[in-house]
């Protein structure tokens, strides 16, 4: 199975743009159909049967604090990248452990959803 993951990237000009990610591979668009109409043909023949939408707004498993937090560092860790720097140790540790409590709260996110249809 192929999961594919779309990101929403928040551009310098303020135009938001989406990033499809699967098997290493990429492919960015204005929307999230066109994210993923850019990757499909690059699966192999592998139809995506799981796709994951980074989740947009702050809640009980995620909140708007971490958000913001993570958007600030992944702002710094793209500065960096691009100007061949790296982030301080203490930054990327916070960038690390935002990222895994983000994604546990994706996990929790889904569980409660599974939860809530099987009602």
């Amino acid at each position: 199975m192929t999961a594919i993951s779309i990101l929403r990237d928040e551009l310098p000009s303020g135009q938001t743009r989406f990033h499809a990610v699967a098997q290493g591979k990429q492919a960015f668009g204005d929307t999230l159909g066109e994210a993923i109409d850019g990757l499909t043909p690059q699966l192999e023949n592998d139809l995506p049967r799981l796709i994951v939408i980074q989740s947009l707004r702050p809640d009980a498993f995620f909140t708007a604090t971490q958000q913001q937090r993570l958007h600030e560092l992944m702002a710094k860790w793209r500065f960096a990248r691009d100007t061949g720097a790296v982030l301080p140790a203490d930054e990327n540790a916070e960038l690390e452990a935002l990222i895994d409590t983000e994604l546990e709260a994706s996990g929790k996110r889904t569980a409660a959803l599974l939860r809530e249809a099987g009602r």
